[in-house]
This record gives C-alpha cells, sequence and structure tokens, in this order.
C-alpha cells in the first residue's frame, strides 16, 4: 500500500427496475463523497438496478449501457474509483450476473461477479468463475459480494493475490437478523485471518417489491477491530482513513512481534490437499 487512502461506504435505498433514478442517486452520492476526498466508495449489491432475483431476466444493464457511460464519466469527473452493484446482463444469452462494476478515472473498465449465490438465487442468475484483484490509487483491493464472505477460502485467496483491502457489497434483508451482530460474527474474522482492510455495505429500506433492508456499513481493520460503522439507519456514507504503515508492517515477512503476523505467511499449504477434495457428510443419527 502506497500511501494512507480514505475510503467511503455507501447504505443507500434502491428500487427495483428504476435504474435512471437509482443512477441519478448514485451520481448525487458521489458528488456528496467527493467533498470529503474519497478514493473508493462502495455501493450495496445491485445498487443501481433494484436487488429482486424474480425479476433479474427484466432488469439490469450491461457494462455498455448509457447508465454506466454515466457513471463512468462521474468517476472521471470527480477522481473517484467507484464500485457500483448492478443485475449485469450479457449478449451470450447467459442468466445475469449479480455484478460490481468498478470505475476508476484513466482505467479500463473492472468487474467481479459474484462467485457464490445463494440458494435464492441460482435459478435466476449466473455465477461468476474467477477472484480478480485490481489496483487503483495505490492499493491492491478485491470485491466480495454478500453470500461470498461465508467462504472464508475466497478472503485467503484475495490476500495471497496481494490485495490490501476487500469490498463487501450487500443485499442483506431485515429478516435475516441484527446486521451489525452478524457482520461482527465472520467479517472481523476474514479480516483478521488474512491481514486486510475491509469495508462492507448493505441497501437500505425498500426495494419497492415488498422487501425490506436493514442497512448498514462497517470498516474493520487488518487486526480484526472495527475502525468505523453506521450507527443511524438512514441514507449515509461512512468513511475511514487506512493506515499504510499499519498494513504494510503487518505484511512484512520479517515481522518484529507476534502482534504484527501476517498468519498466511505460515501457513502449511502442502498439507491442505484435503480441502479441496472433502465433502460436506450426512452426520450418522445412529453412531
Amino acid at each position: 500500500m502506497k500511501q494512507d487512502c480514505r475510503i467511503g461506504l455507501v447504505q443507500m435505498e434502491s428500487y427495483v427496475g428504476e435504474s435512471d433514478l437509482n443512477c441519478k442517486r448514485i451520481t448525487h452520492l458521489a458528488q456528496v463523497a467527493s467533498q470529503q476526498e474519497i478514493s473508493f466508495l462502495c455501493f450495496p449489491e445491485c445498487a443501481l438496478d433494484g436487488y429482486s432475483p424474480q425479476d433479474a431476466s427484466e432488469i439490469g444493464d450491461s457494462l455498455q449501457s448509457p447508465r454506466i457511460s454515466r457513471l463512468r464519466e462521474c468517476a472521471e469527473d470527480l477522481k473517484i474509483t467507484l464500485l457500483v452493484g448492478l443485475v449485469e446482463q450479457t449478449s451470450d444469452k447467459k442468466k445475469p450476473y449479480i455484478s460490481q462494476v468498478i470505475l476508476s478515472p484513466g482505467k479500463e473498465d473492472m468487474v467481479y461477479r459474484k462467485v457464490h449465490l445463494g440458494r435464492s438465487e441460482q435459478d435466476f442468475f449466473s455465477p461468476g468463475d474467477k477472484f480478480p484483484v485490481f489496483k487503483a490509487h495505490g492499493m491492491n483491493f478485491a470485491v466480495g459480494i454478500c453470500w461470498d464472505w461465508h467462504f472464508p477460502e475466497m478472503a485467503a485467496i484475495y490476500s495471497l493475490k496481494g490485495a490490501e483491502l476487500i469490498f463487501a457489497p450487500h443485499a442483506s434483508p431485515v429478516i435475516a437478523g441484527d446486521r451489525k451482530e452478524i457482520w461482527l460474527r465472520y467479517l472481523g474474522t476474514r479480516a483478521y485471518d488474512n491481514s486486510v482492510y475491509l469495508g462492507a455495505c448493505n441497501l437500505i429500506g425498500s426495494n419497492g417489491k415488498a422487501k425490506e433492508f436493514s442497512g448498514g456499513t462497517l470498516v474493520i481493520g487488518p487486526k480484526g477491530e472495527v475502525i468505523e460503522q453506521t450507527e443511524f439507519l438512514e441514507e449515509s456514507i461512512t468513511t475511514a482513513l487506512l493506515s499504510a504503515e499499519r498494513i504494510n508492517r503487518i505484511r512484512r515477512f520479517d515481522r518484529a512481534s507476534m502482534r504484527d503476523s501476517f498468519f498466511l505467511a505460515d501457513r502449511k499449504k502442502e498439507l491442505y490437499h484435503e480441502l479441496i477434495q472433502l465433502e460436506v457428510t450426512q452426520q450418522d443419527k445412529e453412531g
């Protein structure tokens, strides 16, 4: 990490199929964020098109759509890297992807496609098949979307590929439970085990289709500590300044103390072959 970096995380309402309205809201929030000297601004899962798997075939954008072009211009004008969730339609007749497009000044468009689809999503979306790491503003970063973060291997792969910051955009509904409590159980672990900064955000309010989202933003440091989090349930931008010195000290191979351990540097990968061979099995209830 070349220098300290300020990031922003958005909780916002997004209506299904109201993509022009959602796009205007995204550009407005980007303009607000630009006043706070933010380098990265991350929006929730499907923020551009709204989250509703049952409607996925009827909504969405290609990466060449006019709305994406407007967002690209916004990123260029404001000198901010925007990470925007969308329902990504493609020309190959496949089911759409749940994607996060990354629009960074002076760079080609980048995209992450959700790999781990929830069971309620699998009939309506195609899964991604790559774990890309991107670079902007002197930072190596990556994205995982919502359900992705229940799979610890993903964060380990990103960290081993050099990611210093991972973004976790969500579309988690109210019925899932206390967002803050749930996130702190596992997102802190993803950051701690892999010595990365982690920034999470969520949709809030209604999707216009009778589904309600619980909101929430959270920034976690490379030792699992909470740096910033949302304290209120309304549209907002949470910002945090990430220290380059802190993560660079941890990532040094010749660490000075146990406190600064980069655990992945000491893993026994030659013994982990079982991880990709074993399957989940039903427990023998008679045993």
